[in-house]
């Protein structure tokens, strides 16, 4: 009787995890997995902001300054409650989609999981390890692009470091558009972890964003002491619980099946246990196991002999992205993934290995194995790479053709002329590594089939002139060059560089302070590089009408034009909009001409700075491009597919008035209407 109490009790429980309009467990499970328990604080919350920036991946700023970097994200906000575009603030380097849809990019790897969106991150340490209840990000312009929170049970500040490092997930989402690009602060529902941390990590998708995303600061609320979870009640069983179900007997059924699939059924042979699908050809296999994710493939193959034999065939691992598990890879995944990749080709280990995780060790032996066919290497942000990493890189991959060690910025100096090795090159970026001129002489004196160049914040550099002058006497090949930021490229190098490299397509000048329009060259440019489809001029003051004339007669497939910070030499009040006229008329009939949001928006757009005239009684930055805030009334007199939107100092009331669709002083209708004659 005991025995059939015990069994009827059990079936009910059974029945009642499994109803969730009977019961209350499966809606207490369900709260326990999303995180949304109530808590019962034993200890005061405690309030900290960001102490230090640990890590990440880029930003806009410069390396020797503090404007548009990272590191404005440590302390008490600099800016919030304020909108706008603030130098004190923290800005990554690209948004919008189009940075993908260059010349210059990359092809996206294949198994990429669907839902891994992560772009850019950083990471935040904090003073006090807390369990985290809350995390408050103040975004001051153009907010949405957070798509994941993090947390880390290592202390960075205490020399204990844990046997497992382990990295649980807080919140995550698909990346979103914000309608609006005012302030706000960002507190999404966080799940509860089961260890103090004051490490966080928040990861950016900006593909959406028609502008840089701006951050201020990060809050961390938290408790001192594991908060304790409320009791759940035990549900009453009652007799109406009781019901046949076919799931019900299915599985008593297989509890209780002997023999299984093996087992002689009426004279049929023995079933081999997969069913028709041995029968199918080897190749159409392959080609459906290709659409798995990685992990989905691991998986699949502990399933049963001939699908273990598929999953771990090399060709399904020709092309092979860990960046999506950078929090799990190890030296032992590495391990395990060896005897697989015999024929892999492509590799992107970017963001894996930090904090030991990784061992230079385990990365050289994966090498050494599969490094032979190897010709694209995604390293970004991988903090693990020493000079002998790269020197087995330079011995195991002959034919390497994609080198990335974006963002490397601890490996020594020397590590780099390994590089030169690599004679096939034809895609490299070093973007904020430490870089110095001579390694990138003896880079460029070897490796002369470089397509694409990325030399962006390498302060270590010397001399641009002497690189810009090797690179048009040994890669007359190259299609892109970027040099962002590098401070002393003068006249007389650019007037090498689009000498010797004719066939450039991309080329980066933001924020050379050296380059002086007054010397003619970026007339010069325009003249020398017909095929020009980008141009970044970001930040130069001294870009005239004459330039942008230039730029629209002879480069007519021109579709991104950044010269943000442009000021307006004419002296006339409406001089400027002949210029704008010329550019659009000379631009390939409506390809995009403009900022970086240009291709996403519309069919056509500009992006300029300029100073208004001087009967305004302030000197007023205004930035003309294609937006979506006035569509409606605009579109169809212009014919776009979005609208003239104002974009004006943050400091001043008119900035105000427009974003936060306040009224407009009457003393500015007379500019507005300066938009309408655009038509």
């Amino acid at each position: 009787m005991l025995t059939l109490l015990s069994m009827f009790y059990y079936i009910c429980l059974r029945r009642r995890s499994r109803s969730g309009t009977r019961g209350e467990a499966l809606n207490s499970r369900r709260a326990v997995e999303s995180g949304q328990r109530t808590a019962l604080p034993v200890s005061p919350e405690v309030e900290q902001y960001a102490k230090e920036v640990l890590d990440f991946s880029s930003h806009y700023g410069s390396e020797n300054s503090m404007s548009y970097t990272m590191w404005n994200l440590a302390g008490v906000p600099n800016v919030y409650p304020s909108s706008g575009d603030f130098t004190q603030t923290a800005v990554f380097r690209a948004y919008g989609t189009w940075w993908e849809q260059c010349a210059s990019a990359p092809p996206r790897f294949r198994r990429t999981p669907r839902g891994f969106h992560s772009q850019d991150y950083i990471e935040l340490a904090f003073e006090e390890p807390v369990y985290p209840m809350a995390v408050e990000v103040l975004e001051t312009y153009y907010p949405g692009a957070i798509v994941q929170i993090q947390a880390c049970n290592l202390n960075p500040f205490s020399q204990n470091t844990p046997a497992d490092v382990r990295w649980e997930v807080l919140w995550s989402a698909e990346p979103t558009k914000v309608l609006t690009p005012q302030a706000r602060q960002f507190s999404p529902a966080i799940r509860q972890i089961s260890f103090p941390t004051n490490l966080l990590r928040l990861e950016i998708n900006s593909s959406l964003q028609q502008y840089y995303t701006e951050l201020d600061a990060v809050i961390l609320r938290g408790l001192r002491e594991r908060p304790i979870l409320p009791l759940y009640k035990m549900p009453v069983i009652g007799v109406g619980d009781l019901s046949d179900s076919d799931e019900e007997l299915a599985d008593m059924a297989a509890a209780f099946r002997h023999g299984g699939d093996d087992e002689v059924d009426d004279g049929k042979p023995p079933n081999a246990g997969n069913g028709h699908f041995d029968r199918l050809p080897y190749e159409l296999i392959q080609l459906i196991l290709s659409h798995l994710t990685l992990r989905d493939l691991c998986r699949l193959a502990q399933s049963c002999k001939l699908l273990h034999q598929h999953c771990c065939d090399p060709l399904q691992y020709t092309q092979l992205s860990l960046q999506p598990y950078w929090a799990r890879l190890s030296d032992a995944s590495l391990g395990h993934l060896q005897s697989r990749c015999s024929l892999l080709q492509r590799l992107n280990l970017s963001w894996t290995g930090n904090r030991g995780a990784l061992t230079p060790s385990g990365f050289t032996s994966f090498m050494k194995a599969c490094g032979p066919s190897l010709v694209s290497l995604e390293l970004s942000c991988c903090h693990f790479l020493t000079e002998a990493c790269l020197e087995v890189i330079s011995q195991t991959c002959p034919g390497l053709q994609e080198l990335n060690l974006s963002s490397c910025d601890r490996l020594h100096p020397q590590a780099f002329t390994h590089i030169s090795k690599l004679t096939r090159l034809r895609r490299l970026v070093l973007y904020r590594t430490k870089i110095e001129q001579t390694a990138i002489l003896n880079i460029l004196t070897f490796c002369t089939e470089l397509r694409h160049l990325n030399l962006g914040s390498c302060v270590r550099i010397e001399d641009y002139d002497v690189v810009a002058s090797m690179l048009s006497s040994r890669c007359y090949s190259l299609r892109s060059v970027d040099l962002w930021r590098c401070r002393n490229l003068t006249d007389r190098g650019l007037a090498e560089l689009v000498s010797g490299c004719r066939m450039l397509e991309e080329l980066d000048l933001g924020w050379c302070p050296t380059l002086q329009s007054s010397s003619g060259c970026f007339q010069h440019l325009a003249r020398k590089l017909p095929r020009l489809r980008k141009l970044f001029l970001t930040a130069n003051r001294t870009v005239c009408d004459a330039d942008l004339e230039e730029l629209a007669a002879n480069c007519p497939s021109l579709q991104h034009l950044d010269i943000l910070g442009r000021l307006c030499t004419s002296s006339l009040q409406y001089q400027w909009v002949d210029t704008l006229t010329v550019l659009m008329v000379g631009s390939s009939q409506g390809r995009d001409t403009g900022p970086p949001w240009s291709s996403s928006l519309g069919s056509w757009s500009l992006y300029l700075s300029f100073l208004v005239c001087p009967s305004l009684p302030l000197s007023v930055s205004v930035c003309v491009c294609l937006y979506h805030s006035l569509a409606d009334c605009l579109s169809p007199c212009l014919n776009l597919s979005r609208s003239l939107s104002l974009h004006f100092c943050p400091s001043l009331s008119l900035f105000t008035s427009l974003f936060l669709s306040r009224p407009v002083s009457p003393s500015f209708y007379p500019y507005l209407s300066l938009f309408i004659i655009l038509c």
